[in-house]
């Protein structure tokens, strides 16, 4: 566990809870929205399993404007 020891968590706290604002927020807007630019169930996974990257991708590309 000495790895941990070196990590500098004062960089790396943000960009974590940053991530998971982003996972959450995204995740509820999904489950609300009506409709989606593709099947909501490929959003979702993109959401889950692509990080950082997957929320705003949704937001950017995936949410149906009216």
């Amino acid at each position: 566990m000495e790895i941990l020891e070196t990590v500098n968590w004062a960089l790396i706290l943000p960009i974590l809870i940053i991530q998971l604002v982003l996972f959450v927020v995204a995740l509820i807007d999904l489950v609300k929205i009506e409709k989606t630019n593709g099947p909501k169930w490929l959003w979702a996974i993109i959401i889950l399993f692509v990080n950082i990257i997957g929320p705003i991708l949704y937001f950017v590309i995936g949410r149906r404007n009216h």
